[in-house]
């Protein structure tokens, strides 16, 4: 990953565009999992409609390598000049055509984006669709209530606030933070782990 010297104006941007953003809509059918998904328009529509209020940008850029595998960069920038480009998302496709290196592309671009700004995209597997390896679909599990969107809202707060203090506001605290609790975005976590979010926050401030 790379970033400019200076992220303050972009951090502050960032976490204001999170707390505005609303999860798009799933309305993409997965025909192998009888599930849907967001489509990387409904991804994209979402970002932009609160990033540019903000100040924030992005662009995207496919690639491929020598072992046939796809790869896409994503650049975020705001209006101040500062900006992070993030790691190559890197996908193999199922056949070396036009379709399936075009599915991957649009796969990668999604997950990216998803990943980058905490956009729940994808809970069921969609990828089967761009990569090689095809799973089974996961057996449905009783969902367990999550926390309130104050709540939300709260931990978004705080590690906002954390991340700038310690001077990194590249999204390496957030997703340090939401990886340790099994989620990709503040709204997902469960009432039964405000616990060991609560543990997580207290860690980050001691250290």
């Amino acid at each position: 990953m790379k970033k400019s010297e200076t992220l303050t104006e972009f951090s502050k941007a960032f976490a204001k565009t999170q707390q505005e953003m609303k999860q798009p809509l799933k309305d993409a059918n997965n025909p192998f999992f009888k599930s849907k998904y967001v489509p990387l328009e409904n991804v994209v529509e979402a970002i932009t409609e609160s990033a540019s209020k903000n100040g924030l940008s992005f662009t995207q850029f496919p690639s491929s390598d020598e072992a046939g595998n796809v790869t896409v960069g994503t650049l975020v920038m705001h209006s101040s000049g500062e900006w992070i480009e993030y790691d190559p998302i890197k996908m193999k496709p199922v056949k070396n055509d036009p379709q399936s290196i075009g599915s991957a592309i649009t796969y990668a671009k999604r997950y990216a984006l998803s990943a980058i700004f905490g956009i729940t995209s994808d809970p069921d597997d969609d990828g089967n669709e761009a990569t090689q390896t095809k799973k089974k679909a996961p057996a449905k599990k009783k969902d367990e209530p999550v926390i309130s969107v104050e709540k939300a809202n709260y931990y978004l707060k705080e590690i906002a606030a954390i991340s700038t203090e310690k001077g990194k506001e590249d999204g390496s605290i957030v997703k340090w933070f939401l990886n340790h609790l099994g989620v990709v975005d503040y709204k997902m976590i469960k009432q039964s782990q405000i616990e060991d979010a609560d543990m997580l926050l207290g860690k980050l401030k001691g250290n």
